[in-house]
């Protein structure tokens, strides 16, 4: 065939596209109709995961398996639209990571909200102000978030979706290296690059903020400021890029969960996410981990927060594979509340297999 016969060939193909497109969205529709009588919930975890699978399954090339899932995400958020606009809260301003992530899992269609600090997205979610929110649980090399893991003690959102993303960290200013008097970031974004500042600066200063993008805010505003955050960020807050990936570790990433009203329904790849406090006595954590192990059920993470309320009292955020209506989670669970002064269950979701 000559190139312009191709070309028909792609414009033929394109038109049945956009027909099945639409015929696909008819049903969307359908679904939308069918959710709003039962109250079911516009966003499903579970059966997003369903999808890709099926997606990756059906999938024989040439395209890769990473193409067709961002393709579907995208058809997803034109969906969620057509049920009922999703809004997504995130720390903001625009160009943070946790924008990039938000935009990542739910597309270019729904809408999004941005808030000053983690502890409001937890709250507007509370309000359903937003459907939805998204928040910084961990990072690969500068651990765990100490804002979400307070607010997930101090609120009764669930965890419905978790989210890993590679983080790249650049040095944005409009003034030279050299010129730089103050950087502002994260705090967490400071221990990722803990070696590179080190290495680099003797005298500039370090000033924690919000969020990353909020830093690049102020850097564009301020004479020999600089932020360290997101090539998007650069280009939102018209800052050059001074110096890219100049996190520690190549290899680090982000993970964020998607806070709701509810968790998700098992997929037969799930985590479990919970809180739970101990007396101050000795081998008081121990307990409660023995009785994971007795199990064999498999610990991701778990970090630890001070109690406000009592002093020498520590909560522990733990999460594990498994789903809490899985009968060996549910086991594990009762066995675990005789060691705890309290045990709660944050929420399932289907595990992340990939980076977005």
């Amino acid at each position: 065939m000559s190139l312009e016969e191709l070309r028909q060939r792609i414009d033929d193909i394109d038109s049945q596209l956009v027909k099945l497109l639409n015929e696909r969205a008819q049903v969307v529709v359908q679904i939308g109709e069918f959710k709003s009588k039962t109250d079911g919930p516009i966003y499903a975890p579970d059966r997003e995961k369903q999808v890709f699978e099926k997606i990756k399954k059906a999938n024989e090339g040439p395209l890769h398996d990473r193409t067709l899932v961002a393709i579907w995400r995208e058809l997803m958020s034109g969906s969620f639209m057509l049920e009922k606009p999703l809004r997504i809260g995130y720390l903001g301003p625009a160009g943070s990571f946790s924008h990039s992530a938000a935009m990542l899992k739910f597309g270019q269609s729904v809408e999004y909200e941005p808030l000053a600090d983690i502890r409001s997205i937890f709250d507007e979610v509370s309000k359903a102000h937003c459907d939805l929110g998204i928040v910084p649980i961990e990072n690969s090399s500068g651990g765990g978030v100490i804002e979400t893991l307070d607010a997930l003690i101090e609120t009764d959102r669930k965890v419905c979706a978790e989210v890993q993303m590679a983080i790249h960290h650049s040095l944005l200013a409009n003034c030279t290296l050299e010129e730089v008097e103050k950087v502002y970031s994260k705090p967490e974004v400071f221990a990722q690059c803990r070696n590179w500042l080190t290495a680099t600066f003797k005298e500039a200063k370090t000033i924690p903020v919000a969020s990353t993008a909020r830093a690049a805010q102020m850097a564009s505003e301020e004479p020999g400021a600089a932020a360290i955050g997101s090539k998007v960020a650069a280009e939102l807050y018209s800052l050059k890029i001074i110096c890219e990936n100049i996190e520690d570790i190549a290899n680090n990433v982000t993970r964020f969960l998607v806070i709701s009203d509810e968790d998700a329904r098992p997929t037969g790849d799930d985590k479990t996410a919970i809180l739970f406090s101990t007396a101050h006595k000795a081998g008081a954590l121990a307990d409660v981990l023995e009785v994971f192990k007795k199990y064999s059920v498999n610990l991701t993470n778990i970090e630890s927060r001070p109690s406000k309320n009592r002093g020498w009292e520590y909560y522990f955020f733990m999460d594990f594979l498994g789903h809490h209506a899985e009968k060996r989670v549910q086991d594990v669970l009762e066995e675990s509340r005789e060691h705890c002064l309290q045990l709660s269950v944050l929420g399932s979701f289907p595990r992340a297999t990939e980076l977005l």
